[in-house]
């Protein structure tokens, strides 16, 4: 599958220029697409497209996917804000570049999928794909019998006109769970407990898709090509 991008990312991801060099530079016509002299720095362009800036042939760096633990009291976010931010922990350059595959909470712990591929990552945190998220839940009250059934059904939450999509519920003990989700609504495993009359003592992601946490708390790894293709499949 080609990757597709829009070509002023395509020009910085080529090059050292910054986004608003890389835009110069296009709206003026020194970059052509193809042969073509393309001015809008929105124009989507493959990998497989010929893209020269003053006549030099540019090639993108490769797309980076990485697996990283998140630790609590960090943020997904690129910058530090009221918690630091977890790319702190992440020693890769060009770290501008990237972002995360589906957020968790400032107090939520565990798997985090950081990429610059958009593409690979809408394909995790669209709900049509179905990506399943696994996640380890600590409640205040013991479990009911029949939350399992109410999550396969889908549940309203508050400020929402549509039920969850179906989730599906094990009962570790009386007050541990894990839940897995398809969607990934504001808040939504929190919210999901509350919607059934229970609260969220401490929220874990174990796993997205086919790729379980398998590093230690703040430290991250490369994913294979394997992992990686999961999501285009």
């Amino acid at each position: 599958m080609l990757s597709a991008m829009r070509l002023d990312k395509f020009v910085c991801k080529s090059t050292e220029l910054t986004k608003s060099e890389a835009t110069q530079l296009i709206n003026v016509g020194e970059v052509r697409v193809n042969g073509e002299v393309i001015i809008n720095e929105a124009t989507q362009v493959h990998e497989n497209n010929k893209i020269t800036l003053n006549g030099e042939r540019l090639k993108a760096r490769s797309f980076r996917y990485i697996l990283m633990h998140k630790p609590a009291d960090t943020i997904c976010s690129n910058i530090d804000e009221v918690y630091p931010s977890l790319f702190n922990h992440i020693d890769v350059d060009k770290i501008s570049e990237l972002h995360i595959a589906g957020r968790l909470d400032a107090d939520t712990t565990g798997l985090v999928l950081v990429t610059d591929d958009g593409r690979w990552s809408f394909n995790i945190t669209t709900p049509t794909k179905q990506c399943e998220k696994v996640y380890r839940v600590g409640l205040y009250r013991p479990i009911a019998d029949d939350v399992a059934f109410k999550f396969r059904n889908g549940v309203k939450l508050q400020g929402e006109q549509k039920l969850t999509l179906p989730a599906t519920l094990e009962v570790i003990s009386p007050k541990e769970v894990l839940l897995t989700i398809t969607e990934g609504k504001f808040h939504q495993v929190k919210r999901m407990f509350a919607a059934v009359g229970n609260r969220v003592v401490s929220l874990h992601r174990e796993k997205v898709g086919k790729i379980s946490l398998d590093v230690d708390v703040g430290q991250w790894r490369y994913l294979s090509a394997d992992e990686v293709q999961s999501f285009f499949n």
